[in-house]
């Protein structure tokens, strides 16, 4: 498995990917676009507007990392390929590029998502009733900050 810079072909793929994951992991979760509207929100805004790394495996995405400034905005791995690492891998890549202080949002209701986060050092600093996003779920804000070296 490789992990490379997501390019504009891999759009539809990346797409396909986290409607697949989100569908799995929170069968419960509103769906609020069409399959076209998330390929195009995809290619006209998460690859042109955020740092988008995929995990590369035969001719498939099977995991993908977008982040922006301070903050992981995606992180999704397909179900058949969970329990292997890569979302640690992913995670780490977007420590290591964050400077030392890394915020992301998840819903509430994703407990494995949520158990991932914190083992991996992340903390809950905030959560909402859900009314300002989409799905109007309530989600969590976690945040990871380095911790600094003692000489």
């Amino acid at each position: 498995m490789l992990i490379d810079t997501a390019t504009p072909a891999d759009a539809a793929r990346v797409a396909a990917l986290i409607r697949t994951s989100k569908g799995v992991a929170m069968p419960w979760l509103a769906v609020v676009h069409t399959p076209e509207e998330d390929r195009g929100w995809v290619a006209s805004v998460l690859l042109v507007q955020h740092a988008v790394s995929v995990v590369r495996h035969d001719d498939d995405v099977v995991g993908v990392l977008a982040t922006s400034s301070g903050w992981v905005d995606q992180l999704y791995v397909h179900p058949d390929h969970q329990g292997r690492g890569l979302g640690r891998a992913l995670l780490d890549r977007a420590k290591a590029a964050s400077g030392g202080d890394l915020q992301l949002w998840t819903f509430a209701r994703n407990a494995r998502a949520r158990v991932f986060y914190e083992r991996a050092g992340f903390s809950a600093e905030e959560q909402t009733d859900g009314s300002t996003n989409e799905e109007h779920e309530p989600d969590v804000r976690y945040r990871w900050r380095r911790t600094p070296r003692l000489a």
